[in-house]
């Protein structure tokens, strides 16, 4: 049996059964069985009706979807209803994504060779989907796994964290209760990691779609059966630009929250801050100001804006990193302390050195690192100068300055004037080297999970 527990007190919320590997050997018989049989594969228009009833369960369910994500996840509540929210959307938007869904005309008669005759492509299912997911947006990145493979007609068998497997469990069950047959939406509730990874890496998989560490991504992708294909979604360092000519009092709130939302626990979260020399001072002194009013605390609450770490464990981690940076130089400015096992106060520190763990490592706790630059050259080389690249900010009045580093940052995208956290569930969303491989976003997602066939007519 797996215990869940609240983030915040670590109170138990629930007790629910794990996977055996012949329960996962039964899950991955059902979804080979349903997509060898062609006939039974479901039309558009039915995986369509089947999404928006889906979509319409989860509205009517929006409130306690939103407090279990802020009891198992510590999301504060607020934030938990803007997922909540997300998710039904990207529910739609995977139905939606449907009417443009399609292959194209391929031009014929541009040689003598290739005259009298028309050819055209068409999208099918790949085939079965591994998805292995985190704990950071236990419903809607179950939805960026889940809705893609119903949308284009592929088998998912999802396996979400060990830590926020409600938001999962009870998604699948709607998803069930939708209309889909069991054996194309299936979770799986893994007893030890060696099963998960029998999961992602079994040759009936086709495609893995793997959000979570560096480490454990990359080993299963160089362990994926011979043809099968991948999308990773690792994390950064994600840094943030401010100019000179930065609207000071209006950047001051998109920065904190690009940092401490859901306490730095987002892997494009704003970790390391590069502001110009000229109002350095002023900038620091205002995020501090900003941070010390962020309420930390219980996130069933509405009046939390930050909430716990998901274990103790990684309370102890952030901490031993801050203190490692105030050993090595760093000037601690704010923030800091333990507040309880799982909560810190949201942090701020000022030119940790270059080596710290806080400057090359993601964190991904309450903290931000603040430097001082003095040409912007300068800040956009210290800005690229990791293995990791996933999304960067520059805040700027100045187009240029803006343009500039915009074309220069090292990133999957850059935010001009809006936090790195930034993201909606249409746009492609992607990490660089160490943090990723393969595209996110719901319709590119839906393009991953499918292969073209080209179709040749031959006519006399």
């Amino acid at each position: 049996m797996l215990t869940v527990v609240q983030a915040f007190d670590r109170a138990p919320i629930a007790e629910i059964g794990v996977d055996s590997a012949a329960a996962l050997e039964r899950k991955l018989s059902a979804a080979e069985r349903v997509f060898k049989d062609r006939d039974g594969w479901l039309h558009p228009h039915q995986r369509v009706a089947i999404l928006r009833r889906l979509a319409a369960l989860m509205d009517a369910r929006r409130e306690h979807l939103a407090l279990q994500i802020a009891r198992e996840g510590g999301k504060p509540l607020p934030d938990a209803i803007v997922e909540t929210t997300r998710a039904i959307d990207g529910v739609h938007n995977a139905a939606d994504e449907l009417r443009n869904f399609a292959g194209r005309e391929i031009p014929m008669g541009l040689s003598a060779a290739a005259e009298n005759r028309w050819a055209f492509t068409t999208r099918e299912p790949i085939g079965i989907v591994a998805a292995i997911s985190a704990f950071n947006h236990p419903l809607n990145l179950i939805v960026h796994q889940v809705a893609p493979a119903i949308a284009v007609g592929c088998p998912v068998i999802i396996k979400p964290a060990s830590s926020t497997p409600l938001s999962c469990l009870e998604f699948v069950a709607m998803v069930h209760e939708a209309g889909l047959p069991e054996p194309w939406c299936q979770s799986f509730l893994p007893e030890g990691n060696d099963l998960a990874e029998a999961l992602a890496t079994d040759r009936r998989i086709a495609f893995l779609s793997f959000i979570g560490s560096a480490r454990v991504g990359w080993s299963l992708h160089a362990k994926l059966a011979h043809g099968a294909r991948a999308a990773l979604e690792h994390g950064g360092v994600a840094p943030a630009i401010v100019d000179r000519s930065a609207d000071l009092p209006g950047i001051i709130e998109p920065i904190v929250k690009g940092g401490y939302y859901h306490a730095g626990q987002v892997c494009v979260s704003t970790q390391r801050i590069f502001v110009h020399d000229a109002i350095a001072e002023d900038f620091t002194q205002a995020l501090i100001a900003r941070v010390e009013r962020l309420r930390t605390g219980d996130p069933t609450l509405q009046t939390t804006e930050v909430g716990p770490l998901i274990q103790p464990r990684e309370a102890d981690r952030v901490a031993e990193w801050i203190d490692e940076a105030v050993r090595g130089g760093a000037q601690l400015v704010a923030g800091g302390r333990r507040l309880s096992d799982t909560t810190l106060q949201p942090t701020v520190l000022l030119n940790p050195p270059g080596d710290a763990r806080i400057t090359t490592q993601e964190v991904f706790g309450p903290v931000v690192a603040v430097y001082r630059y003095a040409g912007l050259d300068e800040a956009i080389a210290r800005a690229n100068a990791l293995p990791t690249a996933f999304q960067a900010s520059v805040f700027a009045q100045d187009i240029d300055i803006a343009l500039r580093a915009a074309n220069r940052l090292d990133a999957s995208a850059v935010m001009i004037n809006d936090p790195t956290a930034f993201r909606t569930d249409w746009m492609p969303f992607a990490g660089r080297r160490e943090s990723g491989y393969g595209t996110g976003g719901i319709p590119y997602t839906m393009r991953d999970m499918s292969q073209e066939k080209m179709i040749l007519m031959r006519r006399r």
